[in-house]
């Protein structure tokens, strides 16, 4: 079955299902992509990891800090201290430490063949990437990073909620592309697109004055779709998380009405 919506599918957003899509998609890029820029270049699916918390209270790098769970305590008989002091308990109390995670984030990077020197980065961004924390600033680091050198930058947006990565003035829009040329900084080429719309086709920057192939990523993410049958996985009777606009709620509500998967 292919999905109801022409572009981008905001089902897919849900956060149970996105890692899956953003796996397979990266995968689909690199092989849609391999072909193209052979023999001189090769893509190479890359990944980076960080320590975060997933509670920003959770005291990261603070050892000395515990929790202690609310409730009743372990059993034990308070005894005055032998110097006078505060009375402690003969038998320890039950608490939690605060546990680091440890994310690990895929991106690919377009390299040359004979002295793997990177000249092209695509991000496709995940949530840990745009939502406020420690992540974000990982990636935004790495993106500054990047953007002070020659290599080129797509960034890819699917994710409606959180606010766009940096950049001046950007339109409103459901979704952003993003190509950054190395020579060109510090300009860059938007593509915003909504739910309405198909996802744009853009250009892969690899070298100045070379050949820039095209990626197609409306027809990619719709025959992943279908190859993985994310379908079965979807109830389109419900609402998408994160919900849509009230706008584009009716609109949705129409689409799948017309497709029979919602009365």
């Amino acid at each position: 079955m292919p999905s109801p919506f022409p572009g981008m599918d905001p089902y897919l957003e849900r956060p149970s299902l996105w890692p899956d899509v953003h796996f397979e998609l990266m995968r689909s890029i690199r092989a849609a992509l391999a072909p193209d820029v052979a023999p001189n270049y090769y893509v190479a699916i890359e990944q980076r990891t960080y320590i975060a918390s997933s509670d920003p209270s959770s005291f990261l790098g603070r050892p000395d800090v515990v929790v202690v769970a609310a409730g009743p305590r372990m059993p034990g008989v308070a005894r005055p201290s032998g110097n006078g002091g505060a009375a402690t308990l003969d038998r320890p109390l039950v608490l939690d430490l605060p546990m680091p995670d440890q994310i690990t984030e895929r991106y690919l990077e377009i390299r040359d063949s004979r002295t793997d020197y990177v000249v092209t980065v695509i991000e496709v961004l995940s949530p840990s990437n745009k939502q406020p924390g420690e992540g974000r600033q990982q990636y935004e680091r790495k993106r500054l990073h990047v953007l002070a050198t020659l290599t080129s930058l797509i960034e890819i947006d699917l994710l409606r909620s959180w606010q766009p990565m940096p950049m001046a003035a950007p339109p409103a829009s459901d979704y952003r592309l993003l190509i950054s040329r190395g020579w060109q900084r510090p300009r860059a080429w938007l593509y915003p697109f909504d739910l309405t719309e198909r996802i744009p086709d853009i250009p892969v920057p690899l070298r100045e004055r070379e050949e820039e192939p095209t990626l197609e990523l409306n027809d990619l993410l719709h025959s992943l779709y279908q190859q993985v049958r994310y379908d079965l996985r979807i109830d389109y009777r419900g609402e998408p998380d994160p919900p849509l606009t009230p706008d584009n709620a009716q609109w949705a509500q129409r689409l799948l009405e017309v497709a029979g998967l919602r009365s």
